[in-house]
């Protein structure tokens, strides 16, 4: 006799093996639809020769795409998430996209109570209550991989995060990344003359790695050994693993308070300060010198580095200090990558345009150009990529504007290597927008560069032009 049927089981795996095709269907349809949108409006507005009113006809065709792109990131989720969190930064985007999207971060929905007990009690082979003396059901936050929940140990005084997966959803993300090619390998031979496709693959990997909690754990204790042992007082505060409490699908780490960097303003004025004043400023300030300082000696002293320093991962604790969360994108540069970025850091921060080239050809990174003053675009270009200030009287940069040097200067072909540092940086540059400072990161980090240059024997102390904030590195030579 057969055994019956069981219908909802049978629902569930038509259910799961179909939905990578509905998804990559919603994506082409949605993007195809945002893309000839663009296309036609390009036709429409060229007949309109007033500027003020094509400037006009944009903010509204920016203001339309920004609703569809919200929805297509808000209904898909999970890896659109993180594309939201890319494109929606201030300095980059359009003013709309970025007042849709930047209300995107954390919004994944979250996985049901019921759900997250049967992987933690299958990660580590005991009972919630066993393992718990207090477990909050609603979680802090949920993002496109995991969720995580606030928590005490069974015996402790101090409180943890509990930081949970989602289940299945790795063959999805993968799904979407492909897309996400594709469509790059058809833009960078139509419209954008940069290589996307190695900026996607670099993505790929480095999210396949976000999977693994084993692997962030051990990131997230290399980065804390390094930044509290290379420093009298840490410029970020990293969270302690509880190192018995370690799965692939699991991590239990130190629970740090403070309020999410978005929040700031509201926080200043609660206080009864004004956000624009000068207090705020210091603070603002200060608290942007200690996040760029914590990457600067990473990238640059070390090469292992966090590689996801968006608002979401970014806490402001007591006395302006910085909170560095979510481990799971972090990159091991390359000893030749981190000294040519260290000496292309020197480059921008010293405007040498003839260094700049050197370090292009140094790293790996090909351009093509036909302007004129090739040099001088070659610097502006590095300076839009690497480097977070922003020319002097622009609010925001519009890289793929006729008049941007990436319009000028074709880049061929760009090192997957890199693409962390490059996206590091970027997002660095969209917190200085948001908190209103312009603020150069290359300056900051040029001793730093300098003395990763020294130590590797590429740079004599004679060259080291002497200033009154590098008097300790000098010292220490």
């Amino acid at each position: 006799m057969l055994p019956p049927l069981d219908f909802k089981d049978i629902q569930e795996k038509f259910s799961s093996h179909f939905r990578p095709w509905h998804r990559s269907f919603q994506f082409w349809v949605r993007t195809a639809d945002i893309y000839t949108g663009y296309k036609a409006f390009q036709l429409r507005v060229s007949f309109e020769k007033d500027v003020q009113k094509q400037e006009a006809m944009w903010e509204r065709q920016h203001e339309l795409a920004a609703e569809k792109i919200y929805a297509m990131c808000f209904d898909l989720g999970g890896f659109f998430l993180k594309v939201a969190q890319i494109v929606g930064k201030p300095d980059l985007a359009p003013a709309a996209w970025v007042r849709r999207l930047v209300t995107l971060c954390d919004r994944s929905p979250a996985t049901p109570f019921t759900d997250v007990q049967l992987v933690l009690e299958k990660e580590f082979g005991r009972s919630i209550t066993e393992i718990f003396e207090r477990f909050d059901v609603d979680p802090i936050g949920s993002a496109s991989i995991a969720q995580v929940h606030r928590a005490r140990l069974r015996g402790d005084k101090s409180d943890v995060v509990v930081k949970v997966q989602h289940p299945g959803v790795q063959d999805l993300m993968m799904t979407d990344i492909h897309n996400l090619q594709a469509f790059a390998l058809y833009m960078q031979k139509t419209d954008i003359k940069f290589d996307l496709y190695s900026v996607t693959k670099e993505m790929e990997k480095q999210i396949g790695y976000e999977f693994d909690f084993t692997r962030e754990a051990n990131a997230m204790e290399r980065i804390r050994h390094f930044l509290y042992e290379n420093n009298k007082k840490p410029p970020v505060l990293v969270p302690r693993v509880i190192r018995n409490m370690v799965s692939r699908r699991a991590l239990v780490m130190e629970y740090i308070d403070g309020i999410p960097i978005l929040n700031l303003g509201d926080e200043i004025a609660k206080r009864g300060i004004d956000p624009g004043g000068k207090i705020a400023a210091v603070a603002k300030r200060k608290i942007l010198e200690s996040l760029t300082l914590a990457y600067g000696q990473m990238i640059l002293k070390s090469g292992f580095f966090h590689a996801d320093p968006h608002p979401g991962n970014i806490l402001i604790c007591k006395g302006s200090e910085v909170g560095l969360l979510d481990y799971g994108q972090v990159k091991d540069l390359p000893e030749n990558l981190r000294l040519g970025y260290a000496n292309l850091v020197v480059a921008i921060a010293d405007s040498d345009p003839i260094r700049v080239s050197e370090s292009y050809r140094e790293l790996g990174i090909d351009t093509l150009s036909k302007c004129e003053n090739e040099q001088l675009e070659l610097l502006k270009l590095a300076e839009t990529m690497f480097d977070t200030k922003l020319p002097p009287g622009v609010v925001m940069l519009q890289p793929f504007s006729e008049e941007s040097s990436i319009k000028k200067i074709a880049v061929q072909a760009f090192p997957e290597e890199l693409f962390s540092v490059l996206r590091t940086v970027h997002l660095l540059r969209g917190l200085s927008v948001g908190l209103g400072i312009n603020y150069s990161c290359a300056e900051q980090w040029k001793p730093i560069a300098e003395e990763a240059l020294y130590r590797a024997g590429r740079l004599k102390g004679k060259d080291i032009k002497p200033r009154t904030r590098r008097r300790s590195f000098l010292r220490r030579l």
